[in-house]
């Protein structure tokens, strides 16, 4: 039989029960609601003010931003030469060589190098004519542009020249390509969305009328997307996910004041941790945008299950005061727990080489850390607020209570069943495990750069054309950096760079290489010299910030630049493996030279494999702690063996479902398995807590898990249920990534309370029922 401890938790004859202590903090806002409300409120201003220093990360390297040597390597090509994160390529689609099609988009050319923040321009209007009589070449478009036949005859030429032909124009002659390299500063203050909002005013001003469309892709055009993004998801799914809640929360409770006393902390937290990332300038990005919406998951749930306890002891009779106390000590340990073990699943993130996914992991366990707090204290403020009188509601609370009912005759018939037969229900959870790990452990890692892109706008599909019809949009560089004291143009540094432009140039899945060896072949190709002299004459007469892409500043490092598909980076890896072995001869050759292949494909394709393993391994790891955790919390083996296959199927059923999707193991997807790991135990916390305190005597443990169940499974239902709407509205969302972790996410909880209504309480009936047969036996 149950009985009354002093502090007003229910305690059952040799239960072990739970204190943390740390769930004390909220009766302070028992004893003094007043000090405690004029905190919140000065707390929740400060917050307020931190909200506007909120910034935006979008750049597409931070995924893969770490120490290691790959990256150093990307930062120090970064340095030397204008990266290609600078560039906004400009894809121009139609009657491209018609007459009428060359005049506008040689206007074009000409407007654009004027708009505020174009440091230069490369397009079909760069090429040459082969020079004569030892004079500078002239301009491939002669002005004016000749007529008849001669104007043929200059297409022919043009579909021919060997510096345009695949790389700046289609072989069809439908398309071609500007690539206009901007300032920086431009690209890395607020001025971005002027500026391509500039050149998009420009483009339609200067080809109205001419039948040709443009399509915006490039680097910076995908930061202002995937930027834009950002801020219009968290205003979109934020709201959607808490007036989710907050419907699901009234129609439940059927009390406006209940509704608010469960969902004012889950908001309260949100402005809190938003406002603490604001003043500790942690800037938001893919995966810290994830964050609103998983600050509601773990706060929500721990909300509900106390406003759910204390309205039990309000219908039961008791005073707002004393049901606030006892929903406190007795579920607030469950709450820390839970927040404990969504800590863990952060912590668990650092071990990542992303300083992205590790910052993620940082903000992840500050934000825990303030929910709990906000839980903890505003809950109990707020029943102070709107709970006057308790009699009148528990009048008729008794009288009409069909929801919770309801839930509550689910939930018997499910653990009548599940302990009934407790052994054959175990088995066919542990086979249904053992099999969804067969289909988790099939999974390859994934990554595409598109995936970090908003997928309905115009950068992804000018990046895809410029993949099928030209030799892809994305970079693959080699960093040639010279022996010290050479001089660049010496016979055997131009060999060196003949020799790795060669290299790339010749790598299947590459195309459209550049460097300081294309000027030296259209040289002996048009006029038969090759000189040192003549050399330097035509690299002086290319616009500096032309040279500069090729040569560096200070002479000392050559790059060679192609271009690749946005593939997938399982794909794109034996491009980048065998590109990297054919240079191992050159560099043999020229040992006291050094050659690099980078770019951020590059970097993807050696990196997110690993990276994404090494994810994917530390679950293994999260599963057995946190398992280890609860047993070493409730002091228990049984505990803790119980808690293991409710841990892992959530994740191996979202794994295998993604297996059989095709789909393979992204960034998006590994964190939010890891991550959903420890928020999913939330329910199996909530029910050990509620079991081990109604458990009498060790003698009865079906009834005592029937019991928890009928008890516990109503909020637990209607929290998943919540927490699962709150994480689906993310696939509203323009980011691929950002839907796929909301999906999974949200099928990831359905499958923990699955796990822990079929799986858990069987197993913990099981090994319960078998340690009091062998004390019997004893």
């Amino acid at each position: 039989m149950s009985t009354e401890t002093k502090d007003g938790r229910t305690k059952g004859p040799g239960s072990r029960m739970i204190d943390t202590r740390v769930e004390r903090i909220g009766l302070l806002s028992l004893h003094h609601p007043a000090i405690m409300s004029a905190l919140a409120v000065i707390v929740l201003a400060v917050a307020l003010l931190g909200l506007p220093h909120l910034e935006v990360d979008d750049s597409l390297s931070q995924l893969f931003r770490s120490d290691s040597r790959e990256y150093r390597q990307y930062e120090e090509a970064s340095k030397r030469f204008p990266s290609s994160e600078y560039d906004v390529l400009v894809v121009v689609s139609g009657p491209i060589l018609e007459r009428s099609s060359i005049e506008a988009l040689r206007g074009l050319a000409t407007d654009l190098q004027l708009v505020d923040g174009v440091r230069g321009l490369v397009s079909i209007f760069s090429a040459r004519t082969a020079p004569q009589n030892g004079q500078l070449p002239g301009p491939l478009f002669p002005e004016p542009l000749p007529e008849g036949q001669a104007y043929g005859a200059l297409m022919d030429a043009v579909r021919g020249n060997e510096i345009i032909k695949g790389k700046l124009l289609a072989p069809d002659g439908k398309l071609t390509l500007m690539v206009l390299a901007l300032a920086p500063d431009k690209v890395e203050s607020g001025q971005l969305a002027t500026l391509v909002g500039q050149l998009h005013a420009t483009l339609d001003e200067d080809l109205a009328g001419t039948g040709l469309s443009t399509q915006l892709t490039g680097v910076p055009v995908m930061q202002l997307e995937i930027r834009n993004a950002i801020e219009r998801d968290r205003i979109a799914y934020n709201a959607a996910g808490l007036l989710a809640g907050c419907l699901i929360a009234a129609a439940f409770f059927r009390r406006l004041s209940f509704m608010l006393i469960a969902a004012g902390p889950p908001l309260i937290s949100i402005v809190l941790a938003l406002g603490a990332f604001g003043w500790l300038d942690l800037q938001l990005n893919i995966f810290l945008n994830m964050m609103t919406p998983l600050i509601m998951v773990i706060s929500f749930s721990d909300s509900m299950q106390l406003t759910y306890d204390m309205r039990a002891r309000l219908i039961a009779g008791a005073s707002t005061r004393d049901a606030v106390k006892a929903a406190i000590l007795t579920v607030g340990p469950a709450c820390v727990l839970t927040h404990a073990t969504a800590a863990i699943s952060f912590i668990a993130l650092q071990t990542s080489e992303s300083d992205l996914i590790r910052s993620f992991g940082r903000a992840g366990l500050l934000a825990t850390a303030i929910s709990l707090v906000a839980v903890l204290t505003m809950m109990p403020l707020l029943s102070h607020l709107l709970v006057r009188r308790p009699e009148r509601f528990a009048d008729s609370a008794r009288a009409a209570d069909p929801g919770v009912g309801l839930l509550q005759r689910v939930c018997a018939a499910i653990a009548g069943r599940m302990v009934h037969r407790p052994a054959l229900f175990t088995g066919i959870g542990l086979v249904v495990v053992s099999s969804l790990a067969i289909g988790y452990a099939q999974l390859q890692p994934r990554y595409r750069l598109a995936d970090e892109v908003p997928d309905h706008e115009q950068a992804v599909a000018a990046s895809d054309r410029l993949d099928r019809e030209l030799t892809g949009a994305n970079p693959i560089d080699v960093m040639v950096e010279l022996p010290k004291g050479q001089d660049l143009y010496s016979a055997r540094n131009l060999a060196l760079v003949a020799a790795v432009h060669e290299r790339l140039a010749t790598q299947p899945g590459v195309g459209n290489v550049w460097s300081l060896q294309t000027l030296r072949d259209w040289l002996a190709q048009n006029l038969h010299r090759s000189d040192v002299a003549t050399l330097k004459a035509y690299v002086n007469a290319l616009p500096r910030f032309l040279v500069q892409r090729f040569v560096s500043a200070d002479g000392t490092a050559v790059l060679v630049a192609g271009r690749v598909r946005d593939v997938d980076a399982s794909r794109l890896l034996p491009i980048v493996r065998n590109l990297d072995s054919s240079l191992d001869a050159v560099r043999r050759a020229y040992p006291d030279a050094t050659i690099s292949v980078t770019s951020l494909s590059a970097i993807a394709a050696r990196n997110s494999a690993q990276m994404i393993d090494r994810l994917s391994r530390g679950i293994t790891v999260e599963v057995v702690f946190v398992a280890a955790f609860l047993g070493l919390i409730f002091r228990s083996v049984r505990v803790m063996l119980a808690s293991v296959m409710p841990a892992i199927f959530p994740v191996v059923a979202t794994g295998t479902l993604l297996w059989l999707m095709g789909d393979g193991l992204q960034f998006a997807s590994v964190v939010a398995l890891t991550v959903s790991l420890g928020l999913g135990l939330s329910a199996t916390i909530h029910f050990l807590n509620r079991m081990t305190i109604d458990l009498a005597g060790n003698d009865r443990p079906a009834h005592a898990v029937a019991h928890a169940t009928i008890l516990m499974g109503p909020p637990l239902i209607l929290t998943t249920v919540v927490l699962s709407c709150a994480l689906a509205v993310t696939v509203l969302s323009n980011l691929p990534m950002l839907r796929l972790f909301g999906w999974l996410s949200a099928l990831a909880m359905l499958c923990a309370l699955a796990a822990d209504l079929l799986i858990l309480r069987p197993a913990i009936t099981l090994l319960y029922s078998l340690d009091l047969g062998r004390r019997r036996k004893a």
